[in-house]
């Protein structure tokens, strides 16, 4: 909602605490009665528990997980790795010199560690992996720059280990607290080998099939021909990203 005032302007965000999520999951979940304002110490450690668990899953399945982040970094000279925290997926990398922004081209496992190169070699980054790590994940650049230059990623980022005061209305929206609510409901029943109630069941279904739909990946590609009439390649260009000619 707006403000009545202005109504271009967001109200503040209410926290909305893990502790929270835990307790009203266990009230959705029919294991402890709605009348309690908080769980006991046992349950609520074991609600802890589950909810990580469930954020460490939705973060290796990233399909359910609508939200798309840009952040900047710095390309270090010489420098292949970079840790970059909570990152569960990249699906844009570029880097800038001055105004003009370079597009790279994202290599397989076999491809960047398997295939023969000159691992020396500094220039113009034009090819990267990424490797998923507990709390982030690394990425693989080549070539090495040759300086420093602004990096740019778009991909998904996530939760994957909370806190009983960690605040998730910081990082997620209301409807996706909604939606762990649920799973996490699921998840307690589960636990205790109780069956979630077919009207609440069909409610998870709805969420995560409109969820979907929030943000889905783009999956437009973009040919390069080697074969037209303009002139090949030859060995100068061979190591030139394919994305930087124009075809």
């Amino acid at each position: 909602m707006f403000t009545q005032n202005n109504p271009l302007v967001a109200p503040p965000i209410q926290p909305y605490l893990c502790t929270q999520l835990i307790t009203r999951a266990w009230n959705l979940s029919g294991i402890v009665a709605k009348g309690f304002e908080t769980v006991s110490g046992g349950e609520g450690e074991t609600g802890l528990f589950l909810l990580n668990e469930l954020l460490a899953l939705k973060a290796a399945d990233t399909g359910l997980i609508p939200y798309y982040q840009r952040i900047q970094f710095p390309l270090v000279q010489d420098q292949e790795k970079y840790f970059i925290p909570n990152l569960l997926e990249i699906e844009t990398f570029t880097f800038n010199i001055g105004d003009v922004r370079f597009p790279t081209a994202r290599a397989s496992r076999h491809h960047y560690f398997g295939d023969g190169r000159v691992d020396s070699i500094q220039s113009l980054p034009f090819e990267w992996h990424y490797e998923r790590e507990e709390g982030g994940g690394m990425l693989y650049v080549y070539y090495l720059p040759d300086s420093n230059y602004v990096a740019k990623i778009t991909g998904k980022f996530g939760l994957t280990n909370v806190q009983f005061q960690t605040d998730l209305a910081s990082v997620y929206d209301g409807f996706y607290i909604g939606y762990l609510r649920y799973c996490l409901a699921r998840y307690m029943d589960q636990e205790y080998d109780v069956e979630l109630s077919p009207d609440k069941l069909k409610v998870l279904k709805e969420i995560e099939h409109k969820l979907k739909w929030v943000s889905p990946p783009d999956l437009s590609q973009r040919k390069i021909s080697f074969m037209n009439k303009r002139e090949g390649y030859n060995w100068a260009r061979v190591n030139i990203s394919p994305s930087w000619n124009i075809s």
